[in-house]
């Protein structure tokens, strides 16, 4: 049948819808695939198809049939067939001259988009500002007296006995094999030459200093030492001891509540409206004419006929396109967000002050006294005292004096003599040494050592500790609560409207038209369309 292709295109673009507006479409579409159906397969019946009763031959029902359904003005002139009585086997006889063209008129189903009003649900939020109760630990000072014990280390000397090692040499003999020269004598005869002395008497004059003595006298001067006693006075600073009230200054610790303010910061909720763009595109469902499959001849074409049609021209089929048209929408959505805000909050904390307080003792003071006191002492002069001493002088006076001395030449005289040289040859020899080895020898001694005895000592202390006491804040913070809402958004449908068209129709003998006319070898059908 023609409508099935379509009816399964239909049905396959209907896979692709998944919302609840697409579950619409596609039960419109449903409808349409039926309608397109009905239509098709009535044409198909109606206009003399291969399948339709009339296409065998125009009997007198056929061609009745055909003054009503096919559109032709009278069945004996525009059904192909020369009588309404007469042979109906396809011929024309005289009626070739009564097939002309004429026009019918046609049922075509155009999509319209149709806004629609649906009921949608949808989930909003909406600022819900709500309380809640939250503990804080406040801290509060305790100032109490403690007592603990500490450990102190005290040095302890002990003794204890020390092992240690000492390398202690030991004396090993032992054989070496070694290589000495060995001199020898050879005797050789040499010439060399000798200096002989010569002696020779010569005479000289020369001067002499003879030391002659002789006695002087000389007068010098000596510091003789005298001692004579004195008297001095003299003043000594004597130390003296009293009491005396003294005042001091002592700085008295006590502990003060001071009230101060410290800086919290909190996430406080701001919402402002930001400008966001959606995606608004939709799915259409076009309708649009395409080429048919098969052309003139075949069972599927558009054209109606059983083959034979000589020049058909293409036929094309209306068929439905979903086409995805895009578009962005601009929205003012509400956007939470969240900012610090400093807040000073008051709290009161524990300080440890000084404060001054003057006291009274009593403390020695030394005061120096001055005292005069007398000494006696010895005081040395130095008195000048002249004396005579006599000493020997030693001169020396020159003298003339000759001697006689002898001199000594050398002269060179040459002669032969036997020489004994020395020669060395090698020669091996053994020789035993002594090597001092190193052995280990175990040693002890008794060592002072230090040791840290642990020893504990009580001390008494003031140590300030905070309890820790639970206070209940309120604090208001906003939450964002779904809610449903249901409300009605336009929605644009695509609806099927059926219109007339004029559609002309080709006669017998029209190489164009569908029908199996004059000079055709098939059975005329009932009409074209």
């Amino acid at each position: 049948m023609p409508g099935v292709p379509i009816l399964l295109k239909v049905n396959f673009l209907s896979l692709f819808f998944s919302s609840m507006e697409d579950i619409v479409m596609r039960q419109v579409f449903g409808l349409l695939s039926a309608c397109v159906l009905a239509v098709t397969a009535g044409n198909a019946w109606a206009c003399g198809g291969c399948g339709s009763p009339c296409g065998g031959g125009c009997s007198e029902p056929c061609c009745a049939q055909a003054t009503s359904d096919c559109g032709c003005g009278a069945a004996t002139s525009d059904c192909g067939c020369g009588s309404a009585a007469s042979d109906c086997g396809g011929g024309c006889g005289s009626a070739t001259s009564d097939c002309g063209a004429t026009t019918v008129m046609k049922t075509v189903m155009t999509p319209t988009y149709v806004t629609e009003m649906r009921t949608v649900t949808s989930t909003e939020y909406t600022n819900e500002t709500r309380e809640r109760e939250y503990t804080v630990m406040k801290r509060v000072p305790r100032t109490e007296e403690k007592t603990s014990t500490y450990t102190v280390m005290v040095p302890t000397t002990q003794t204890k006995t020390v092992e240690y090692t000492v390398m202690k040499q030991v004396p090993e003999t032992r054989t070496q094999e070694y290589t000495v020269m060995v001199p020898y004598t050879e005797a050789v005869e040499q010439n060399y030459t000798v200096m002989k002395q010569v002696s020779e008497e010569k005479t000289s004059d020369y001067t002499v200093m003879v030391p002659t003595t002789e006695e002087k006298t000389q007068e010098y001067t000596v510091m003789t030492p005298t001692y004579e006693d004195k008297t001095e006075t003299y003043t000594v600073s004597v130390p003296v001891y009293e009491d005396q009230e003294q005042t001091y200054t002592v700085q008295v610790p006590h502990t003060e509540q001071v009230e101060a303010t410290r800086t919290v910061t909190k996430r406080v909720p701001v919402t402002t409206m930001k400008t966001v763009t959606v995606n608004s595109g939709h799915w259409e469902t076009q309708m649009v004419e395409v080429a048919a499959g098969g052309g003139c001849g075949s069972a599927a074409g558009g054209c109606g006929g059983c083959g034979g049609c000589g020049d058909c021209g293409g036929c094309t089929k209306t068929v439905c396109q979903r086409v995805w048209v895009g578009g962005c929408e601009t929205k003012e959505v509400p956007c939470t967000t969240y900012q610090c805000v400093t807040e000073e909050v008051p709290y009161t904390y524990s300080v440890t002050k000084c404060s001054t307080e003057e006291r009274t003792r009593t403390v020695k003071v030394c005061k120096m006294t001055t005292e005069e006191r007398t000494r006696t002492f010895k005081v040395c002069k130095m008195v000048p005292e002249t004396k005579t001493r006599t000493y020997t002088v030693t001169k020396c006076v020159p003298e003339t004096r000759t001697r006689t001395y002898t001199v000594t030449k050398c002269v060179p005289t040459t002669e032969t003599r036997t020489v004994n040289v020395t020669k060395c040859k090698p020669e091996t020899r053994t020789r035993e040494y002594t090597v001092m080895t190193c052995v280990p020898e175990k040693m002890s001694k008794e060592v002072n050592y230090c040791v840290m005895v642990p020893e504990e000592k009580t001390r008494t202390y003031t140590v300030t500790s905070y309890d820790c006491v639970p206070e209940t804040k309120t604090q208001t913070y906003t939450v964002c609560v779904p809610h449903t809402v249901t409300k009605e958004v336009p929605v644009q449908v695509c609806k099927m409207v059926a219109s007339q068209v004029e559609v002309a129709v080709g006669g017998c003998g029209a190489s164009t038209s569908g029908c199996g006319g004059c000079g055709s070898s098939a059975p005329a059908p009932c009409g074209c369309n």
